[in-house]
């Protein structure tokens, strides 16, 4: 099994049991499992370590799953995918979770990881372990799905006058996270040929990003939402583009209509039949995918009308621009 060179833990897949990396220079591949003393081990030349069979179960000590990645080799794509359930509470969510199964395996392909919980602060950390040490080249990725709620804006940030938010699993007691906050941790820091694609399937999520154009997809032109207070919110000349599941003021929606059978989030899974259907889809016509099928849904009575939000930090023509994550 070969994992990335930081890697600190490793599930079995048989036995689901889970283990710690012993500290090493070298670099390892062996032939037998954990359990398997007939195993052979030696270097291999790669990018990545495997398990030695010396590899113990873990104890109780965790390791910093966002410890900075600068020691190890640089990675120009990234990505955070973060769906809360709220299972323990009566708000719970039902397809957040396929949400987030389903976007990794648009992303990429790889062995189970360590889960952890979308508490505040780890959502905190995950989010500056995704900015941290970004280089001209990169993409990088944010998926949220959850709850989002808004509150009052006392700063004079926000056009319509309230402030966005995600929810994390904790909220009730340590709090939510503001547009701001998400601002000054993801956007501020984007270097100069950086790209930040922010997938976010929430309430309230229009402008979650507070970046400072919107795009309207009735009059096909960016509407400028730079903050009343003339507080700056752009990037370090990175690109940040956000696509929510709805305007500030709507509601998004957790709904079967669109996979027939399990609950998952309206706007991500539309998403997703969109990028796999449609060859090099623009931007453009990933809107127009999206707002087809919520109004299809509409009418027939399986949903009612969202309109899915395309935030930059920088205008583009989305009509030519085409869609990469």
């Amino acid at each position: 099994m070969l994992l990335p060179s930081t890697a600190q833990t490793v599930r079995c897949n048989k036995c689901k049991t889970m283990f710690k990396i012993p500290e090493t220079n070298e670099q390892y591949w062996s032939e037998g499992g954990h359990g398997n003393n007939s195993g052979r081990m030696g270097k291999k030349v790669t990018a990545g370590i495997s398990v030695p069979n010396a590899a113990s179960p873990m104890s109780d000590s965790k390791p910093n799953p966002w410890a900075s990645i600068g020691s190890g080799r640089h990675q120009s794509k990234r990505a955070i995918l973060c769906g809360v359930s709220y299972k323990k509470y009566s708000f719970k969510l039902d397809g957040t979770i396929t949400d987030v199964n389903n976007m990794k395996s648009l992303l990429v392909e790889e062995a189970n990881h360590p889960d952890l919980i979308p508490t505040k602060t780890n959502m905190q950390k995950a989010l500056k372990w995704l900015v941290d040490g970004c280089q001209s080249g990169d993409s990088l990725v944010f998926y949220f799905s959850g709850h989002g709620l808004r509150q009052p804006d006392f700063s004079n940030d926000e056009l319509d006058g309230f402030d966005e938010t995600l929810c994390p699993v904790d909220f009730k007691t340590a709090g939510m996270i503001l547009d701001n906050d998400i601002n000054t941790t993801i956007v501020k820091p984007l270097k100069r040929g950086v790209t930040l694609h922010a997938i976010i399937d929430s309430c309230h999520s229009g402008t979650i990003l507070d970046l400072e154009h919107v795009y309207n997809i009735k009059d096909s032109a960016w509407v400028d939402n730079k903050p009343p207070s003339g507080v700056d919110k752009s990037t370090s000349g990175g690109l940040a583009i956000s696509i929510s599941a709805c305007a500030d003021n709507q509601m998004a929606a957790d709904t079967s209509a669109f996979t027939g059978k399990e609950m998952a989030g309206a706007m991500t899974c539309i998403l997703i039949q969109a990028i796999q259907a449609i060859n090099k889809i623009t931007y453009g016509r990933l809107l127009e995918f999206m707002h087809e099928r919520i109004e299809d849904a509409s009418k027939s009575g399986c949903l009612s009308v969202k309109d899915p939000q395309l935030s930059s930090s920088q205008q583009f023509d989305v009509n030519t621009t085409e869609f990469k994550l």
